[in-house]
């Protein structure tokens, strides 16, 4: 029941002290230079010097596949845990894509169930792409009262996908999660995926503009699918509000990049967040046989994005790693998320002086020792 980590070289430190974390089941009870222990006799994991971060939080993820745009064949299977733990993440928010008829409210639940089981903090959106809303209970805001893994709600604009929803109905839907949101205590948020088509944001810069106290409601994806939709997101970022980059899919430059030419603009980083929207469906055409394939998205790119705001961007773990820790927690309002403090969840990250991940602790339960997986979810081989 009891974890002692030993010889950790804090993310959050710009000091070369090495501290000691004590694991009591699945919360952090004590971090000191010296713990005491009390004669609890705690199992010892040695991070020998190691950088350790929080686990690491996708906040726009698959878990049961996306895909389905050319036929049920294109449809993408569901996530394994262990794919999870190979890039760190102990942390999801999972979501519909644009299927939400083959694939279904329920199943993400299911699975969004299972991966809690398995040791993985697992959160869910209602919702998918179009409109009407689909839930499980009868509206937005009762699926986050009476269902626990649901934080908020999923829409879709600016996409020749979706259902171009107008203003009234973003704001009804704000509406809907705000209330379930602090009823529930969960905060609440919508989820807003932004396709390429040229309003772009519009709408949800004007909803900031006319009721300002909204903005910490909405969270908008895929904001640097093109350089126009970035300057708009921007914009949405300086009025106060949250902005996620996806590391995976379209993208007009490297999302490390999108984050420094961020902040030479104003926006500070606390407001800025990356998502791999893994998982999903990757269409690929082979020259060769002249026919569609089908790949499934990469989960690493949070990761990778972020050491290379460190190695190329030059700067500090501690900043850098905030994007998919406690920048990814604030913005989708998870407790005890994020950091690594007494009360919080036990999930950590060890890296070697290169950026190697080594060690991956979720919820106390350890998942990787000295880079090799250790634990995996039922029926992964």
């Amino acid at each position: 029941m009891f974890k002692l980590i030993k010889n950790a070289r804090l993310y959050s430190s710009v000091e070369a002290e090495l501290m000691q974390i004590l694991i009591c089941g699945n919360k952090i009870a004590q971090i000191a230079t010296q713990v005491d222990a009390g004669g609890l006799d705690p199992q010892v994991i040695d991070a020998k010097g190691q950088l350790v971060t929080p686990g690491l939080i996708d906040m726009h993820i698959h878990v049961i596949g996306g895909g389905g745009q050319a036929g049920f064949s294109s449809l993408a299977p569901e996530l394994q845990v262990q794919k999870l733990i190979e890039c760190g993440t102990t942390t999801v928010v999972g979501l519909l894509g644009t299927d939400g008829f083959v694939k279904q409210l329920p199943q993400l639940y299911a699975k969004t169930m299972s991966l809690r089981m398995n040791g993985i903090s697992a959160y869910m959106l209602t919702g998918f792409y179009g409109l009407p809303t689909p839930t499980i209970t009868d509206s937005v805001t009762e699926d986050l009262i009476y269902v626990d893994p649901v934080i908020g709600c999923k829409i879709a604009m600016c996409d020749d996908r979706s259902s171009h929803p107008t203003e009234q109905e973003l704001l009804r839907i704000i509406n809907q999660v705000r209330l379930g949101g602090f009823t529930s205590a969960k905060g609440g948020v919508m989820h807003v995926h932004l396709g390429g088509l040229p309003d772009g944001m519009s709408l949800l810069i004007d909803i900031a503009r006319k009721y300002p106290t909204l903005i910490n409601y909405i969270s908008p994806t895929h904001t640097i699918r093109t350089q126009a939709l970035f300057e708009q997101a921007i914009e949405f970022a300086k009025l106060g509000g949250n902005i996620d980059k996806s590391t995976g899919g379209t993208k007009f430059t490297e999302p490390y990049k999108a984050v420094l030419l961020a902040l030479e603009s104003g926006v500070p980083l606390e407001k800025m967040t990356f998502s791999s929207d893994g998982n999903a469906g990757v269409r690929r055409f082979d020259p060769v046989n002249g026919i569609d394939t089908y790949t499934l998205a990469p989960l690493h790119l949070n990761l990778q994005q972020t050491i290379k705001l460190i190695t190329e961007g030059g700067m500090h773990p501690k900043d850098a790693f905030k994007l998919i820790t406690e920048n990814a927690a604030r913005t989708m309002k998870l407790k005890n998320k994020g950091e690594i403090k007494v009360g919080f969840d036990a999930d950590f990250c060890f890296f070697d002086d290169s950026f190697n991940l080594t060690h991956v602790i979720s919820q106390g339960i350890e998942f990787m020792k000295e880079g090799d997986i250790v634990r995996k979810g039922n029926f992964e081989v």
